[in-house]
């Protein structure tokens, strides 16, 4: 066994797209920091995502992070080195009826003071734009700076980045023990490593929320798996990334082409997924719920062979919104997890905010919707914490 002795700054939990972000702005800012994941770096939720980096369709008060967010993915090859196949393609939802379209016309027009400019295409003009669209498409909103990059590269071209920063990364180091003392966090890794810093930063994803109940405060979060597939190479000729805006669940697909010309998508349907396990079960008949809707945005893809299906951890809210900041029982501690399926696009962003935060005590960014407080005051935090995850 181990008996690795690591003093920081700062501890990460998580080598997850931001707490491999994280750990790399906070050595861009000068402090010391300790990122441990129990599996590879960008194993779980940050690696088997669609790899959308959207803007368009969030919640209004997250495009300022979004904003920072796609400014940081622009600048991937001078900030850490690799692009991590990011690619300006656009963005695009489409709608299917009058209902769909006011909701998008009303989105733009509100989103515009929060600088997101979309472009709203009427029947003609999405299907003269986008002649691959099938007949039921009626109109859609264009981001045409938003695109796509590739998951599996994403955080460990970060975690690279860090490492080379001066960052201690460890992979395959389960956390057993983190306790908070007079001082410092402790830590304790199954092989016997330990790490003591004043700050820890939680990016735990789905597992988080077992470290945030044994220091008071507990959240309603869930685990589920995204269905996601990819077929067959065909000529490249779809540029945009296509998603659907429909009052209907299962009408949410979307879909990318890569370079190589297979076809990427996922949505309407999840899978369950097993924490102990650390895995979430991809099943076959979701697949083939998938397939229709699929056909019903872009008719051409109907006879493609899917060649690989997948899913993975995710974490959910019931708001749909992740927990960002401080804790308010413990200090020293930050949380950034529950992405709710939607933070790949963010996650350099949040890990830029997080090291800013950490560094600072302060923030450009508002950070007030996510606060771990809107899920009810802190029930007291015990004097240590064990959290086995």
């Amino acid at each position: 066994m181990n008996s690795r002795h690591f003093a920081a700054d700062v501890v990460i939990i998580g080598g997850g797209i931001v707490g491999a972000a994280g750990a790399f702005f906070l050595r861009q800012r000068g402090l010391s920091v300790v990122l441990l994941e129990r599996g590879l770096v960008g194993q779980q939720a940050s690696g088997v995502n669609f790899g959308n980096v959207r803007r368009q369709g969030r919640y209004l008060p997250q495009l300022p992070l979004a904003h920072r967010s796609r400014e940081l993915w622009g600048r991937l090859p001078e900030l850490i080195g690799h692009d991590a196949e990011f690619t300006v393609t656009g963005h695009v939802r489409v709608v299917y009826d009058a209902d769909g379209m006011a909701a998008i016309e009303k989105y733009a027009a509100d989103a515009r003071p929060w600088g997101l400019d979309l472009q709203i295409l009427g029947n003609a003009e999405v299907h003269k734009r986008f002649p691959f669209l099938g007949p039921d498409v009626v109109g859609g909103s264009l981001s045409p700076n938003d695109g796509h990059a590739n998951p599996r590269l994403a955080a460990p071209a970060f975690g690279r980045a860090a490492r080379k920063a001066g960052a201690t990364v460890l992979e395959n180091c389960e956390v057993l023990d983190l306790q908070k003392g007079a001082l410092d966090f402790h830590v304790a890794v199954k092989d016997g490593t330990r790490v003591t810093a004043p700050v820890a930063l939680l990016c735990a994803g789905a597992w988080a929320g077992k470290f945030s109940t044994c220091f008071g405060e507990p959240v309603p979060l869930v685990q589920r798996g995204p269905t996601m597939g990819v077929t067959e190479p065909v000529p490249y000729g779809i540029l945009p990334v296509v998603g659907v805006k429909s009052s209907n669940p299962a009408d949410d697909m979307y879909f990318r082409q890569v370079k190589r010309g297979n076809i990427v998508f996922g949505g309407s349907v999840r899978n369950d997924a097993y924490l102990d396990e650390r895995r979430a079960q991809p099943r076959p008949g979701n697949t083939l719920l998938q397939l229709p809707h699929l056909r019903r945005i872009a008719p051409a893809l109907a006879n493609l062979h899917v060649l690989r299906t997948w899913s993975g951890v995710e974490s959910y809210f019931p708001d749909d919104l992740p927990v960002l900041g401080p804790s308010h029982s413990v200090s020293g501690l930050y949380y950034a997890f529950g992405f709710c399926g939607h933070g790949f696009q963010t996650g350099p962003g949040v890990g830029d905010v997080m090291a800013e935060l950490i560094a600072r005590g302060t923030t450009s960014i508002d950070l007030t919707p996510y606060s771990v407080r809107r899920f009810g005051e802190t029930i007291g935090a015990p004097q240590a914490s064990l959290a086995t995850v």
